[in-house]
């Protein structure tokens, strides 16, 4: 494992530093700083895409051609761990980070042509169309229909825990295409226009009042077969790309650190309080430890490694971690986090708690139940942790 950093590499840790402070407004630090999920207001999130994008820096990953940044690994973690640190709104990543890498590595000319350019300047703001009723972290039963009928397909079923489905206007769906004797045969990976005839959003309304979930019906929906991703009955090569991919966050560290500072300034002098101190010491130990396994992945991707379990045991340690600091932060609060303010995404709305000058006490406090209730569903999205530690234990066990 090689921790140190570069001439080279510390000199572009400079250079986005100083975009940063150039380019991240005091109003876009602060749509990062109060969001109470993991994704932020709506509006922020596509300001601070288009200011990127003009950049060039809107999708590290991507290469040049596409209007990508064609960032080496180690850059791609100097990226997401400057930007967390200085507080920036996170971008949707079902455009950017799921549906532009799957269209990059499997679609065609015309397909990357007509939507690489769009999915940039967010003229195209995607959600993903995976989970159904009975099929989420695993994915293989999916029955969502897709019947062929000449040069569309006819799409049946619905989909749902769908993020951003209230504000997304395409949607990248697993379809299921064929019957096979493998539940994993027989599904596409189709990108459908959220204003066809037959679509109907239905909110899903969180336990802190925001709407951030959705289901979604197809009813007959036409789509064309041009708009198929990669070899029909041939969608699971796709997603298992995605999956992975989903998985692999690499620089989730740097953002609860920034997090863990802020429970420390509202904890004030509950911190002389042994049993909280050692609370918040275990959680610092618990940052360090992800840290050093991010490091570890970073190493092994630069040397061309591919990611294997890393990106569960990631997905573990920080989503449970996060979950801590957010009973740490609650505690920390103390009264004044009983004072619940829906926020102001129950009406659909930005993400954003609305600032009350009524409400006494930090408005890190005045977040902090939202935060503690939408983070209950961090162990579960994006693959639960069980299947994450069915994963490992296949994976390293051979259990």
């Amino acid at each position: 494992m090689e921790l140190a950093l570069s001439a080279e590499d510390r000199a572009f840790a400079a250079e986005v530093r100083a975009f940063l402070d150039a380019e991240l407004t005091e109003e876009l630090r602060d749509a990062g700083r109060w969001m109470t999920s993991v994704y932020g207001d709506h509006e922020a999130s596509l300001e601070w895409q288009r200011r990127l994008h003009a950049r060039g820096w809107a999708a590290p990953a991507w290469p040049r051609q596409w209007g990508g940044g064609e960032f080496s690994v180690t850059q791609r973690y100097i990226f997401q761990r400057e930007c967390a640190l200085a507080g920036a709104p996170p971008l949707s990543p079902m455009g950017i980070a799921m549906c532009g890498p799957a269209l990059l590595g499997h679609g065609s000319e015309e397909q990357k042509a007509h939507f690489l350019p769009r999915i940039l300047t967010g003229e195209h703001f995607w959600c993903q169309g995976y989970s159904e009723p009975h099929a989420g972290s695993d994915l293989a039963p999916l029955k969502m229909r897709a019947v062929r009928d000449g040069d569309h397909f006819v799409c049946t079923g619905t989909k749902i825990w769908t993020t951003h489905a209230n504000v997304a206007n395409w949607i990248f769906c697993l379809v299921r295409t064929g019957q096979f004797d493998r539940p994993q045969l027989g599904i596409t990976f189709l990108l459908i226009p959220m204003d066809s005839p037959g679509v109907t959003v239905q909110p899903i309304v969180m336990t802190s009042g925001e709407h951030i979930q959705n289901q979604i019906f197809f009813d007959e929906v036409r789509v064309p077969v041009a708009n198929a991703v990669g070899a029909i009955d041939d969608g699971w090569t796709v997603a298992k790309y995605l999956l992975e991919f989903e998985r692999g966050g690499s620089a989730y560290a740097p953002g609860l650190q920034v997090r863990l500072e802020r429970i420390r300034e509202m904890a004030g002098s509950l911190m002389e309080d042994p049993g909280f101190a050692a609370r918040v010491a275990e959680a610092q130990i618990r940052v360090d430890v992800l840290e050093v396994y991010e490091f570890r992945a970073l190493t092994a991707a630069a040397r061309g490694g591919r990611p294997g379990i890393s990106g569960s045991v990631m997905k573990i340690l920080g989503t449970e971690l996060s979950q801590h600091l957010t009973e740490l932060a609650l505690e920390a609060a103390g009264p004044y986090g009983l004072a619940f303010q829906p926020a102001a995404g129950a009406a659909g709305g930005p993400n954003l708690i609305p600032h009350d000058p009524g409400l006494k006490g930090p408005r890190e406090a005045a977040i902090a139940p939202l935060k503690y209730l939408n983070d209950r569903a961090g162990s579960i999205y994006a693959g639960s942790n069980e299947i994450q530690r069915n994963i490992i234990a296949k994976a390293q066990l051979g259990l």
